[in-house]
């Protein structure tokens, strides 16, 4: 056998990669990075363009986002079904960098227009929940849930490294680029990651250990119905349970996004200040992330099992939010805001994808887009119209944080029940077998 290359025993430090597995692995670390890196690049913008829309027609776009959700499910699952994946994936990159561009000249004056801002806020909305779905569902394809243990904590990383570059730039930069200078700036990021997939597609075929058949699975249309996905999670038992973790997620997540709407327009009256703070969180968030992903979210899934990446964010969220009942000041928001971002991406987000690893292919594109877009975008519709209505019925913030407490203890509930099936099937020899959905011995 021969002597492991400088990369791959530097690779080892911090992952268990094995030789045949660094390029995959590399190319979809990078991949990651130019996506989430890109996005986050422009999310500050759309928070900004939020506070300018203000919580009301903001709650109201969320139906908007949740509609648009489901009108691409059907496009995406046809491409899916009837063209290959090595044509599909780089288009859809080099679709996003088109749209950017194009929204760029739309702001080139630096006047953000109200119409223009609420079509860029519901389209940035459903792209980043799509494109972080198409990664995962591929890299799932990929490899095997064995390798998903050992491997995505580490190429979970790579997205964060670009969500701490995006928002660092934007920072850095905000205020000499503007908004349409940031657009083009993300243009060039989903460039580079149509290189990064077409490297990531080539490497599939030695992952697959034979070479012809490998190739195959991972480029041939996937066939069946556009609209597999949603027959496929209502009538599974363990898919409707992964869903109502999603919906669990964002209606917590709901919550406490409008409480940072209002507490941040209270204390920073400058829109560009209020970018900085939003790209100043998420440089703190993705800090936190990386470290974790790096050194800890693979060890936690090994030596843990997949129950303790699901449950230990909604039970610190349940602290979180009675503290911000509590204490009503952007500081307390501030510390709950980074935790629960820091625990989404950095164990919540690796445990949900694990939580698909032994499913079908079809499943892994179809029910899992279903469940990662429009399932996650219309609980976030009905979460915002479920705040709106609460604060209209009692003066207090504080009465709908501790619903949000709330939510977050079924939260916790629903991550434990899950984490433990997933867990004891996998400790059980042919255990899987009884999820609909799953690929025989053969099915990889």
């Amino acid at each position: 056998m021969s002597r492991p290359g400088l990369v791959q025993r530097q690779l080892a430090r911090v992952a268990r990669i094995e030789p045949g597995e660094t390029r995959a692995v590399i190319a979809a670390f990078f991949l990651f990075f130019f996506v989430l890196g890109s996005y986050f690049a422009v999310r500050p913008a759309r928070e900004t363009i939020g506070t300018l829309l203000g919580r009301d027609r903001v709650a109201d776009l969320w139906l908007y986002t949740a509609l648009f959700s489901i009108a691409i499910i059907p496009i995406y699952g046809w491409l899916i079904a009837h063209v290959r994946r090595s044509l599909v994936l780089p288009c859809l990159y080099g679709s996003v960098s088109v749209m950017l561009v194009g929204l760029g000249v739309a702001m080139g004056d630096g006047a953000i227009d109200g119409d223009v801002g609420a079509f860029f806020y519901v389209w940035i909305s459903v792209l980043n929940l799509m494109l972080v779905s198409v990664f995962w569902s591929f890299l799932l394809e990929i490899f095997s849930s064995e390798q998903s243990r050992r491997l995505f904590g580490f190429v979970a990383a790579g997205g964060t490294f670009g969500a701490l570059a995006g928002p660092l730039m934007t920072a850095l930069f905000a205020e000499t680029l503007g908004v349409p200078g940031l657009l083009y700036l993300a243009a060039g990021g989903f460039a580079c990651a149509i290189g990064c997939q077409l490297v990531l597609l080539s490497a599939c075929k030695p992952l697959a250990g034979i070479p012809a058949a490998g190739e195959a699975r991972t480029d041939r249309p996937v066939g069946g119905n556009p609209f597999a996905g949603i027959s496929q999670v209502l009538s599974s038992p363990y898919l409707i349970g992964i869903a109502t973790f999603v919906c669990l997620l964002s209606a917590a997540n709901t919550v406490l996004y409008f409480e940072q709407l209002r507490l941040v327009e209270e204390a920073f009256p400058d829109t560009d200040q209020r970018t900085q703070v939003f790209a100043s969180i998420d440089v703190v968030v993705q800090a936190l992330t990386v470290v974790t992903q790096l050194f800890l979210t693979g060890r936690i899934a090994t030596r843990f099992g997949v129950t303790a990446l699901l449950s230990l964010l909604p039970v610190i969220m349940v602290a979180g939010f009675l503290a911000l009942a509590a204490f009503q000041t952007f500081a307390v928001l501030g510390v709950v805001f980074v935790l629960r971002r820091w625990g989404e991406y950095a164990l919540v987000r690796p445990g949900r994808e694990m939580l698909f690893s032994k499913l079908d292919t079809e499943t892994k594109y179809k029910a899992k887009n279903f469940i990662d877009v429009p399932v996650y975008r219309f609980a976030d519709y009905v979460g915002a119209q479920a705040k709106t209505g609460i604060d209209a019925v009692t003066a207090s913030p504080a009465v709908s944080v501790l619903a949000g407490a709330g939510l977050a203890a079924l939260w916790a509930l629903n991550g434990l029940w899950l984490g433990r099936r997933h867990d004891a099937a996998r400790a059980q020899s042919g255990g899987l077998d009884k999820m609909p959905g799953e690929a025989g011995p053969q099915g990889r």
